[in-house]
């Protein structure tokens, strides 16, 4: 059900600094590990002697050591040693190709031979000094497109997220839906509305007064294989809105990178970069509590409607106007599905 010729975020750079790293992507047991400083290495999470996980081992050396026995296996999957056996013969473990960029370790679960770095997706704030970002990763029981369903759908602001990022503008106001290319674009401008609670404190550390009329945007972006960044912020009114001055506006944008584990649970990494003062660690901080508290109310709702449809998967769900970013996504998960089947 999720495409596996694709690179996907597998963790965060500090969770493999000092040992090996196991996690599931897309149906393979995978163990992270450094080799060697400003290295990564990506192997089946399986040792060929007995099947322990590799991910209980340690680095020794720049090899992973099985914490059963004893067995060394090189970054190619190749054993390498075993205190007082021969291991010449012993069956290559599965590597993973995996790249570190962008702040991202990326792991491609599918077919090596097509695992083209060039195709990681293209992150110009993670490049820019004039950006900061935060973030974080939660673990959800849910079907990935259910997430992205969320997330192309912002109307759930209003009632999920009511006491920070929502108001009843974004009901009011309809989004407006298209597809280009690979992508599907899905965005809302509203003007001459309040701020809520969370892009009134984004003002305030801006230095922009809180408390008058602001022009607000929201304009979802996905990718194949479950990448969604979403374009938003708010502007002081009559100053253009999205296109206002960076000095009449707190904009930012949110970062999802949404990892398959199984059929029915993912690893959802976060965060949220920005361009105002980037200098400001603190902010940063703020920042990613508030947004990290408003991710977790998701949680609840998605793992409660995952419970539903698992208990009635005979019920078809209704397709609104509002779900057009979602319907339109999942049609393009589904094209890049069949084109990985046919070949």
């Amino acid at each position: 059900m999720f495409p596996k010729n694709a690179w996907y975020v597998a963790c965060m750079p500090d969770e493999i600094a000092d040992k090996p790293l196991g996690r599931t992507i897309c149906g393979e047991k995978i163990v992270f590990y450094r080799p060697a400083p400003g290295q990564v290495a990506a192997l089946d999470d399986f040792c060929p002697h007995r099947g322990a996980p590799l991910s209980l081992g340690k680095v020794c050396d720049g090899e992973l050591m099985c914490g059963y026995h004893g067995l060394r296996v090189g970054c190619d999957g190749k054993a390498v040693s075993m205190p007082g056996q021969r291991v010449q013969g012993f069956p290559r473990t599965r590597s993973f190709p995996v790249v570190e960029r962008y702040g991202f370790i990326w792991v491609w679960p599918g077919d090596a031979a097509q695992a083209d770095p060039a195709k990681i997706h293209h992150l110009h704030w993670a490049e820019s000094p004039d950006w900061a970002y935060g973030g974080g990763l939660y673990h959800i029981a849910c079907d990935y497109r259910l997430m992205i369903d969320n997330l192309m759908d912002l109307t759930h602001e209003t009632y999920v997220h009511a006491n920070s990022i929502g108001q009843k503008e974004i009901d009011e106001v309809p989004c407006k839906t298209r597809v280009e290319g690979d992508e599907v674009i899905t965005s809302r401008h509203m003007e001459g509305i309040q701020a809520p609670p969370f892009w009134q404190m984004a003002l305030r550390m801006n230095g922009l007064p809180d408390d008058q009329p602001v022009d607000r945007w929201q304009i979802c972006h996905f990718t194949p294989p479950s990448h969604v960044l979403i374009e938003v912020g708010v502007a002081l009114a009559g100053h253009g809105g999205y296109e206002a001055p960076a000095d009449k506006k707190a904009s930012s944008i949110v970062v999802d990178f949404i990892t398959p584990e199984t059929e029915t649970s993912i690893h959802y990494f976060w965060g949220m970069a920005r361009n105002f003062k980037p200098g400001d660690p603190a902010l940063t901080a703020q920042i990613r509590e508030g947004q990290g508290k408003i991710f977790a109310e998701d949680q609840e709702m998605l793992e409660l409607q995952q419970l539903n449809l698992t208990r009635h998967p005979e019920r078809k769900l209704l397709m609104l106007n509002i779900d057009a970013g979602g319907v339109q996504s999942r049609k393009l998960i589904d094209r890049t599905l069949a084109a990985e089947q046919a070949a």
